[in-house]
């Protein structure tokens, strides 16, 4: 979420928002208002003192979200952009519904069950009846809520409570989305990051293990590094975990950040070992609302069976009426996106998603065979395993750099994020490009003439115009 400081509503500086001349409203938004009356902007930071007619509210924040790009050609973003108009009216069914009213609504309860049940057998748990999950707000609260349950599970194993001089510390790489920092940060773990050497790009195997020692809670592994949509080798992690379980006795679990992946490698790559098929594996989290195909937000986490998910976190409460068990930082949500999400499951199948998911690796692809055929740039990744690819400017490109291309691109409706890689790659500046479903082979091509059509006016600067001051993290993630 981002934070936006509070402002005085003043207006301009000669003429203040209160002034009933500053700021006329078209006659058309409702001037003959019975109700208000209202023939001027109403205040922006500060609530009106009489209300509005609807019709003039509704098109007042219409007019003010024209400013906002077009998400369908927001190439940052994994999240969805589309979805069809049948999963709107299913979402239109349940947006009044409360999703942790399970007894009041205990028909959407059995959606999310269903659902929790449908994952474990796709993520091949070995038995998915045992297998236990929930839904979340999207995956920044799986992963904490998996993080969780790995710190209490390491706590139990110390006894219970920490000894004198330790400090629970999770092993990562580099490249994982800022959400493991945050949980780091929040629940007091220290964070032990593999950097990135040379053209390894996320996790190494045996650094990781050597990072493990008694006071280690877990591995977190990305299916889908969301800097260059390349599979992190989660089997290869537990292979040397279960070498250093072998010289040491330490077992050390694996969780599985699937925000993206978990719900391509399925589909797609489904001789890839990632999963619950892998021992060590005891959590996976997933978000609906990327490539699950479900509007924002909803996320989902598993575990492997009740035995990796400590009871003393799950809370029952009986003030909504039943016996209700809850574990999720959100208490109150809408039912919306699970119906969606169970629906899109419906809709699909496993040969719709498969062609749904075929389809945008396919654009994903082709497009970065064609930028990498440019004399301008080069490819880190190719789309062959995320939908996602980045790349970078070529070493004798000195007119411009990839920000330039960015901020160029901008002008022309795409949103393609320019950033820079984490330690130790922290020279290496990139754009990557998302292709979801919605983003067409034509919508494709549309890129693709304004890209070369903008190449001649960049090779033209005399040189790059500079890294912006403020570059939008949110991009990284």
């Amino acid at each position: 979420m981002s934070l936006h400081k509070g402002r005085t509503d003043t207006g301009t500086r000669d003429r203040p928002r209160t002034d009933p001349e500053a700021v006329s409203v078209n006659p058309f938004y409702g001037e003959a208002d019975p109700v208000s009356g209202m023939t001027t902007e109403p205040p922006s930071h500060r609530l009106a003192d009489s209300p509005m007619a609807p019709d003039a509210a509704r098109q007042l924040v219409h007019d003010e979200l024209m400013l906002d790009g077009n998400s369908r050609l927001n190439l940052a973003t994994f999240v969805t952009t589309w979805m069809e108009p049948q999963a709107d009216e299913v979402m239109a069914l349940c947006r009044d519904k409360n999703m942790i009213d399970k007894d009041e609504y205990p028909r959407t309860a059995e959606l999310e069950r269903r659902c929790v049940a449908m994952l474990a057998d796709l993520w091949n748990a070995p038995d998915p009846s045992s297998a236990v999950g929930c839904s979340t707000t999207g995956s920044s609260e799986a992963c904490m809520l998996a993080g969780m349950a790995l710190k209490r599970r390491w706590a139990r194993r110390v006894g219970g409570r920490y000894p004198a001089a330790a400090r629970p510390n999770l092993v990562m790489g580099a490249n994982v989305q800022v959400c493991w920092e945050k949980f780091c940060n929040f629940w007091e773990v220290e964070a032990r990051q593999v950097p990135m050497e040379g053209e390894r790009l996320h996790i190494d195997p045996q650094a990781a293990a050597q990072l493990c020692d008694e006071n280690t809670i877990g591995v977190v592994t990305v299916l889908g590094s969301t800097f260059d949509g390349s599979y992190e080798p989660v089997a290869d992690v537990c292979e040397a975990l279960d070498a250093l379980q072998e010289r040491t006795g330490l077992e050390v679990p694996v969780h599985v950040d699937g925000a993206s992946g978990a719900m391509i490698a399925p589909f797609l790559d489904q001789d890839l070992l990632w999963d619950f098929r892998l021992p060590r594996v005891t959590s996976v989290n997933t978000s609906g609302h990327k490539y699950g195909l479900v509007y924002p937000g909803v996320g989902w986490a598993l575990w492997r069976s009740s035995e990796a998910l400590p009871e003393e976190l799950v809370f029952r409460v009986n003030y909504l009426g039943g016996d209700m068990p809850t574990f999720a930082l959100n208490f109150s949500r809408p039912g919306a996106q699970v119906a969606a999400q169970y629906y899109t499951f419906l809709r699909l199948g496993r040969r719709g998603f498969r062609a749904v998911q075929q389809t945008a690796r396919g654009v994903a692809r082709s497009l970065a065979a064609r930028i990498g055929d440019t004399e301008d740039f080069r490819l880190l990744t190719h789309g062959d395993q995320l939908p996602v690819f980045a790349f970078t400017t070529e070493s004798h490109v000195t007119a411009f750099d990839v920000f330039d291309v960015s901020r160029r691109l901008r002008e022309r409706g795409w949103l393609v994020p320019a950033y820079t890689f984490p330690p130790n790659r922290q020279d290496l500046s990139v754009l990557r490009i998302v292709c979801r479903n919605g983003f067409t082979a034509d919508l494709a091509d549309m890129f693709m003439d304004d890209l070369s059509a903008l190449l001649p006016e960049l090779r033209g600067q005399g040189g790059p115009l500079g890294r912006p001051e403020s570059v939008a993290t949110a991009f990284h993630h």
